[in-house]
Parts: C-alpha cells; sequence; structure tokens
C-alpha cells in the first residue's frame, strides 16, 4: 500500500486518524501497532513474519542490555549486543545481498569453468530501514541513553510505525523514545500542523515526480548507440530532480502523518540542492541516514579524533557501506565511494569549508550540483555500462538534438514541471518549507497551507485517482 494510493488516502488514513482521534489514550498506540502491521502486510505479504522475528528477538534481548547500577556484567552485555547485531545484519545481508554475493561467487566460479547456484529471494519492502531501527535501539539501550520498552506495544509501535516503516526516515530510538508511552497526547492541532506537511509531500510525488519519470526513463533507456548530448544531460537532469522530489515528498509525507499521530519525527532534507560542498550535502541529503551512520559507525570508529588518515579511512568506510545499504550492486558501491573521494579530497584541501565572497559561494554551487547530478547518474543506472554510456555523452557535446521516444515522453505539460522543478537548484538554503509549514504563524505560511490544501491536496488527488502514480522511488531499499 502506498501513501500515493487510493485505498491510502481514501480509507486507511482517515480510518486511522479516526480511531487514534477517539481511541483512549492507553489505546492509541495499540490502534497505531496493528494499523502499521495491516499496512506492511498489505503489501510485503508473508516477509511480515521476518519483520515479526525481528521483533520478537530484539524485543527480549533488549533489557539485558541495560546497565546495572555497578555495570558488573559489562563483558557479557557486550557479547550479547555483538550478538543480537550480528543476527539482524545476518537477516539484511541475506534477504538483502545474497543473491548479489551468490552470483559474483559464480561468475568468479566460471573462470574456472564451474557452476554455482545463484539464490534468488524477494526483498522484503522497508527491510534496510527497521534493520538500523533495530540496531539503533539496541545499541541506546547498551550505552544507557534510554531504558528499555517493556511494554510490547510500544515496541512494535516505534519499529513499525507505518508513516516511517518503509522508506524512513531513519529515527534513533533515542529520538522518539521518550514520545512512546501510552499516555502521550493527542489533539486536533497535531493534525492541523500534520496534514499541510503531508499535502506538500503528496503535491511533491504526484504533480512533480511522477511527471518526470516517464522523461528520465525515456532518456536511460535509450540505447548505447542513440544516446546524444542533451538525452544524457536531461536525463541526469531529470532524475536529479526526481528522485529528491520523490524521497523528500515521502519524507514529508511521513513526518506529516507522524505529526497527525502525536509523533515529533525529525527532518530528513534541507535543501540539498543549495549545498556549496558536497560535505554540506550529505548535511542537508537524507539526514536521517547520515546521523545514523555518524553515530553508530563513523564515531564508534574513531571520527575524526585520530588524525587525518583515519579520518579519512573512516570517511571511506561510511560511504562504501552507504552506498551498499542502498542496493546490491556495482553502481551503488562505485556511487559510495566516488561520495566518499569527494568528501575525503574536500576535507584534505579544506574545501569542505564555505568560501567568504558571494561568487565562490556561486561557484561552489554550481560545481557541487553538477558533481552530485554525475553521482545520480551512476545510482540510477542498470549497469555500468549503462552509467559509462550517460556519463560520456554527457562529456561530449555534439549538435544531435531528442529522439523520438524521448521527444514525445517530454510533452508540453512536463516540460512546463521540468522547468519549475529545476527553481529548486536556485533556492536559498535557509529557509526549509517542511518545518515552515508546521511552526511558523506569519500570514504568508497561512496563505502557503491554505494554497496546499485547497489547490496541491486536491489536484494531487484527482492525479492519484486518474491512476498516474508510481511506487516510490526508495521503496526498493
Amino acid at each position: 500500500m502506498s501513501f500515493a494510493s487510493p485505498l491510502f488516502l481514501w480509507y486507511f488514513m482517515p480510518a486511522i486518524l479516526l480511531a487514534v482521534l477517539i481511541a483512549p489514550r492507553s489505546w492509541r498506540n495499540g490502534v497505531i501497532a496493528v494499523a502499521s502491521l495491516v499496512f506492511y502486510a498489505s503489501g510485503a505479504g508473508g516477509t511480515t513474519l521476518l519483520l515479526l522475528a525481528c521483533i520478537v528477538v530484539n524485543y527480549l534481548v533488549a533489557p539485558a542490555l541495560q546497565p546495572d547500577e555497578w555495570d558488573l556484567e559489562r563483558r557479557r552485555k557486550r557479547w550479547l549486543l555483538i550478538g543480537v547485531i550480528t543476527f539482524n545484519l545476518s537477516i539484511l545481508f541475506v534477504w538483502k545481498y545474497a543473491g548479489f554475493a551468490t552470483e559474483q561467487a559464480a561468475v568468479l566460479a566460471s573462470w574456472f569453468g564451474a557452476e554455482l547456484p545463484v539464490v534468488e529471494l524477494a526483498l522484503p519492502i522497508g527491510i534496510s530501514f527497521y534493520t538500523f531501527h533495530h540496531i539503533s535501539y539496541v545499541v541506546d539501550i547498551y550505552r544507557g541513553e534510554r531504558p528499555a520498552l517493556r511494554n510490547p506495544v510500544s515496541f512494535v509501535t516505534y519499529i513499525a510505525m507505518f508513516p516511517q516503516l518503509v522508506a524512513g526516515p531513519i529515527i534513533r530510538y533515542r529520538e522518539i523514545a521518550d514520545q512512546l508511552p501510552q499516555q502521550r497526547s493527542h489533539r486536533l492541532d497535531d493534525i492541523a500542523a500534520g496534514l499541510p506537511r503531508f499535502a506538500l509531500g503528496l503535491a511533491k510525488k504526484v504533480i512533480v515526480a511522477d511527471s518526470l519519470a516517464p522523461v528520465v526513463n525515456a532518456c536511460f533507456n535509450t540505447p548505447a548507440e542513440d544516446m546524444t548530448f542533451a538525452i544524457a544531460w536531461l536525463g541526469a537532469i531529470g532524475y536529479t530532480l526526481q528522485l529528491y522530489f520523490d524521497f523528500s515528498g515521502y519524507s514529508d509525507m511521513a513526518i506529516g502523518l507522524g505529526r497527525m499521530l502525536g509523533f515529533r519525527l525529525p527532518e530528513n532534507f534541507a535543501r540539498p540542492y543549495s549545498s556549496v560542498t558536497v560535505t554540506e550535502f550529505w548535511r542537508r541529503w537524507h539526514m536521517s541516514l547520515s546521523r545514523w551512520f555518524r553515530d553508530y559507525v563513523y564515531i564508534p570508529l574513531g571520527g575524526n579524533r585520530h588524525g587525518a588518515a583515519k579520518t579519512y579511512r573512516n570517511l571511506w568506510i561510511i560511504f562504501l557501506l552507504t552506498g551498499f545499504w542502498h542496493g546490491a550492486a556495482w553502481t551503488f558501491v562505485l556511487w559510495g565511494v566516488f561520495h566518499g573521494a569527494l568528501l575525503v579530497f574536500e576535507r584534505a584541501t579544506g574545501r569542505d569549508r564555505a568560501p567568504a565572497s558571494q561568487g565562490g559561494r556561486i561557484a561552489r554551487r554550481v560545481l557541487t550540483t553538477v558533481l552530485v547530478t554525475i553521482g545520480w547518474v551512476v545510482f540510477r543506472s542498470p549497469d555500468m555500462a549503462a552509467a559509462w554510456t550517460v556519463l560520456s555523452n554527457m562529456l561530449l557535446p555534439d549538435l544531435d538534438g531528442l529522439s523520438i521516444e524521448v521527444g514525445d515522453a517530454l510533452n508540453n505539460q512536463r516540460l512546463v514541471i521540468l522547468l519549475a522543478a529545476v527553481s529548486v537548484f536556485f533556492l536559498p538554503g535557509r529557509s526549509v518549507t517542511g518545518p515552515y509549514l508546521e511552526s511558523a504563524r506569519s500570514r504568508p505560511a497561512a496563505v502557503l497551507r491554505v494554497a496546499l490544501l485547497t489547490v496541491g491536496l486536491w489536484y494531487a488527488a484527482i492525479l492519484v485517482a486518474t491512476g498516474t502514480f508510481s511506487p516510490f522511488l526508495y521503496y526498493q531499499f
């Protein structure tokens, strides 16, 4: 079930919001937990049992990880923590990476005339996200930052909460632990604040991202012999915009839904295409993933506390894992290595700090956008050969235009939306629309909220009703 589907918009969301609003406070987490499992099962089918198994294991183990007053069993608890993290990562590896690993092994074996079977497993929806939630939960308890949840309903609510279950934001346990008690308040004000945020996300997804999808697909599906400079750049820019509006749209919808249910979920985007360095880009793009890797991998590795060489090593590790986390393919690995190399270069040369002059900032912002766009080409391509086809044509200007297929996909309506979406490259990074919608009490904010609810929401709903929507891009991760 997608947020941008008639079933969710017309039936599921209103029913759950009404149930949470009228239910006694002590029942609200139960309503959310049951609704979340139903939501997940509607798309995941039998792999819902895998989610439930992970929930049971982590819930049962977590209380034993809590530090006691004298901390007499720290060594045993450390091994228990390692064991439960290994369990979580093993589930992720088997279901997400076993196919890739056995495929590479089969290729290697073929060089020696041998044959090995290739494992094929259906990827459970959201497994990368709920695995990271489980790891955050047990690590935060082991560190003594928050106590283990004794109520299983509250734990299921945290792990399976349907707004964030499938594609984030990734919520560290300590960020939400204080919001999980059964007596959490819930008011109509929460719905009034969350609904415009949800409407913003739906408009981003359905009106912008889904309109760009046919153009991007046509560009990347162009055969190598027909690829041109114009098609390559149109596809690259189109995907750069499509991914942003699709994923930030999902995040806005998730945060808005969470607010309507009485939760304050962390922000995930802050105008990333206004960044003047790649380092800054990663402080603004998929922020919840960056924070997770910082807290649970980068800092435990030593962060930047042990000299330049180890800092660069840690950055490489983080972005290699970031690439691999997104998918089991060499394109994702290369994309992670590419960004790791850029961050190491910026840190080594001091270019991770923004220039003081306005002209320097503009030039660096253009360069950062171009580098990020090049990275998205690798990220989007099905394999290395396809990525090279697009990248090589981006570097070789020619006089050829668009193919018939790409020209048909880029109709007048989509061209207007594409040009409007390009404005995101020029917006300042200071004011972020999502938080502004929720918190600002000014007249412009009120006008924007009314416009989203009376125009954006209804136009997006009409498009959903006509079937002109597609799954969120991050569902595949």
